[in-house]
């Protein structure tokens, strides 16, 4: 039998679906009771239920839930063997086309575009990529947008960036301001940022390369099965897919639509 707390959380998914039109209802329950227990603290709301009425009272309570909703944390370079192995198995490829598109999915505040931004400009490619940026949470593409970082966060974004087998020093991307780090507005000249969400949008464009890392980890599997369909239907013939650390194809609908590229490092390729 569900609780009393089960049953008030599947009501309020319905009711940020139906009244927001943002589909959180196969996202995963363990994280999402976590998410939403947060919120309740913050908001000032002792049950689920007070924090529906909330919600579907005032619109800037869900603004403020969204940050709690969406997963929010990265890292430049985020696991840098990653970033060694697209140098290694992926770029050589992604120089025989004369242009390329790369989608970002679920791209948070910014560090996995600057990450991949700042690689194709020292593999020299970035001039002729488009690059598309993604999240649901509108706040989170506004910072995305403006790349800037606190300054403590540098020296990790820095080693993480050495680690991928930098041609250059990550220094060379940024200028630093009154405690933060400001990226180069030439790293985002060919970037569009678009609110896109993996539960309900379709396709968008057809593109070389997928990065969609450290989010299907918060899907169930039925919505994980419905993102990698995109993912297929968005990559070209051998186009690449670049997952996160924690996650795979295996087990999944999609898996024979792909091969390992570099297992360890959660690249595949499209067959």
């Amino acid at each position: 039998m569900s609780s009393a707390e089960d049953i008030e959380i599947r009501l309020f998914l319905d009711a940020i679906f139906l009244r927001y039109h943002y589909d959180f209802r196969r996202y995963s329950m363990a994280s999402l009771k976590r998410r939403i227990a947060a919120a309740k603290a913050h908001l000032g709301c002792e049950t689920v239920s007070a924090l529906q009425e909330k919600l579907l009272h005032d619109p800037d309570t869900f603004t403020r839930l969204l940050q709690y909703l969406t997963i929010q944390v990265s890292d430049m370079f985020r696991d840098p063997a990653f970033f060694r192995a697209m140098r290694e198995r992926v770029i050589p490829e992604l120089e025989t086309y004369p242009s390329l598109k790369i989608w970002i999915a679920g791209c948070s505040n910014g560090e996995e575009l600057y990450s991949f931004a700042i690689l194709l400009r020292e593999e020299g490619l970035l001039d002729r990529t488009m690059l598309y940026a993604t999240d649901i949470n509108p706040e989170a593409l506004r910072k995305a947008e403006a790349g800037i970082y606190a300054l403590d966060r540098i020296a990790s974004f820095t080693e993480n960036h050495r680690l991928s087998g930098a041609r250059c020093s990550l220094s060379d991307y940024y200028s630093a301001a009154y405690g933060s780090a400001v990226f180069d507005r030439s790293l985002r000249k060919n970037v569009v940022f678009t609110d896109h969400s993996l539960a309900t949008d379709s396709v968008f464009a057809e593109v070389q390369v997928v990065s969609c890392r450290n989010v299907l980890i918060y899907f169930d599997r039925m919505l994980q099965d419905r993102a990698l369909g995109l993912v297929k239907d968005a990559l070209c013939r051998r186009g690449f897919l670049g997952l996160g650390a924690k996650e795979t194809l295996q087990f999944s609908a999609q898996a024979e639509s792909f091969r390992e590229l570099s297992l360890s490092d959660r690249w595949y390729q499209k067959c």
